[in-house]
Parts: C-alpha cells; sequence; structure tokens
C-alpha cells in the first residue's frame, strides 16, 4: 500500500523590506513521505521570500517535471522557476527554458559546494539563474518550527530572513552563489 502526503496547514505573513511586500497567505503544503521537515520549511522560506498571489507550492517531490515551487502568469507562462536542493545541469537549463527566473535552494553543506563546483559551467551559461546557500544548522532549526497547523511571521531584510511561530523564531543568512 502507497504512503499518503500528509497535509499541513499555514497561515504565512510575509513583511519583506527589501521588495517594500506585505501580505498574508493561506497555504496547504503536501508533505510527500520521503520530504523531511527540513525541506518541506525550506519551501516555505522560499515562498516568503518570493512571495507574490500568483506563486504556488507544485506537486513537488511527486513529480520530476515540476519546480518546488513556481510562479506563473494568468496565460500560464512560468515566470519563476523554483527548486531546492542539487539540480543536475540538466534539470537547470530545462528550467531557464521554461521560465523566465530560475532560482535554486541548497541546504547540503559541503555536498552543496561540491555540487556548485559541478554546475557552475552550465549556470555562467543561463542569463538569470539565483542561487542561494542556507546552511545546514539553520536548516535544521526550521524543521522545529513544522506543525500541522501553522501560523508563521517572516520579516525579511537584507540577506536576513526571521520566520517566527508563537513559540519559536528562527533567523536565516542566506548565502548568495550567484
Amino acid at each position: 500500500m502507497a504512503l499518503r502526503a500528509t497535509i499541513f496547514k499555514l497561515e504565512l505573513h510575509v513583511a519583506d523590506m527589501r521588495r517594500g511586500y506585505y501580505g498574508s497567505h493561506t497555504l496547504t503544503l503536501a508533505r510527500h513521505p520521503s520530504e523531511t521537515d527540513e525541506r518541506m520549511m525550506l519551501r516555505v522560506l522560499a515562498f516568503a521570500l518570493h512571495a507574490d498571489e500568483n506563486l504556488a507550492f507544485t506537486r513537488g517531490l511527486s513529480t520530476t517535471e515540476e519546480p518546488a515551487i513556481w510562479q506563473k502568469d494568468l496565460t500560464g507562462d512560468i515566470h519563476a522557476w523554483i527548486d531546492l536542493g542539487h539540480p543536475d545541469e540538466r534539470r537547470l537549463l530545462q528550467a531557464a527554458g521554461k521560465s523566465r527566473r530560475v532560482v535554486v535552494f541548497c541546504y547540503g553543506g559541503h555536498a552543496s559546494k561540491v555540487w556548485w563546483q559541478g554546475v557552475q559551467g552550465a549556470a555562467d551559461r543561463m542569463r538569470d539563474l539565483a542561487v542561494y546557500s542556507v546552511d545546514p544548522a539553520s536548516a535544521q532549526a526550521l524543521a522545529r518550527l513544522a506543525q500541522r497547523s501553522m501560523n508563521l511571521h517572516a520579516t525579511i531584510d537584507e540577506g536576513s530572513i526571521l520566520l517566527s511561530s508563537g513559540e519559536d523564531s528562527v533567523s536565516v543568512e542566506l548565502e548568495t552563489w550567484r
């Protein structure tokens, strides 16, 4: 018998001083059985950093043709392809062909550095690619915020993100690789 996704409900309040974006989002996250709380909460972090009314979680791990998050316009064109982990060179190039902007969030520590060295050649050929690294300790701290029903506040300032619930808060520093 196949395992089913676990459903999480999220009320996300975003205050992004960099972009002047202030908004609330009522979201439903489906966590694939093989997905960790760390990865799921990194999806929430990535959503907060790019929050927009047209931003949406995709089917994620259950399909390889979609990123973790994307932003589409009303015609279906993909404006932002946001992925997590270490996508291979081919996936990066396909994403660049399908969307206007590609964003990757890495969270594997040394493994992320090795991945980045391997795909930099392909990255140099891409016009609008952003790559960020999240410290593994920060990713683990984010996992503490995971609950089936969450009410989170994201405060974003230059390079720093504070994600807080009523009981706990986590400060995340992003390292920009590109």
